[in-house]
């Protein structure tokens, strides 16, 4: 006889981990829509690939988080929610006074979510497929991002 396996309620440290990696992925969806109201904005040529490139990486980091929390059970975020309404708003005022100010503060904002990554991992709770997907994929991902606009700063 063929045992099937059936998905049961998630467990205490999967539901731990799914509530960790929503959390992140909020993160993710809001840098997405930081990205596209900056890009939008953005009158100069230069730095306009590199930030469509992050953009896009952020795209791919959410998809990538969201296969995560399916896979242990859980119910992905669909937005960024309240912390979404706050980058909004502060992207808005940056690219108001321009394009270095606007790099700031997407820098700025990747710099608190590779802390959020950070923090993560030293969570006891996480479960290990979520550590190897951020500490191989996500984390690296985000001091590229650094990396890439404190250089297009120095060119702006």
């Amino acid at each position: 006889m063929e045992a099937t396996m059936t998905r049961l309620e998630p467990t205490f440290d999967e539901n731990h981990s799914i509530k960790a990696c929503n959390s992140l992925l909020r993160g993710e969806l809001s840098a997405i829509e930081t990205y596209h109201q900056a890009i939008e904005k953005f009158n100069g040529e230069k730095g306009i690939v590199q930030l469509r490139t992050i953009e896009a990486e952020h795209k791919r980091s959410a998809f990538e988080l969201r296969e995560h929390i399916l896979a242990m059970g859980g119910a992905p975020e669909v937005d960024s929610g309240a912390l979404g309404t706050l980058t909004h708003a502060i992207q808005s005022t940056a690219n108001f006074f321009g394009e270095e100010s606007a790099v700031v503060f997407l820098t700025r904002g990747e710099e608190i979510g590779k802390t959020a990554y950070e923090n993560a991992l030293q969570d006891e709770g996480m479960m290990q497929p979520a550590r190897e997907i951020i500490q191989e994929r996500l984390l690296p991902r985000t001091a590229q991002h650094i990396a890439t606009l404190e250089a297009l700063t120095d060119e702006l």
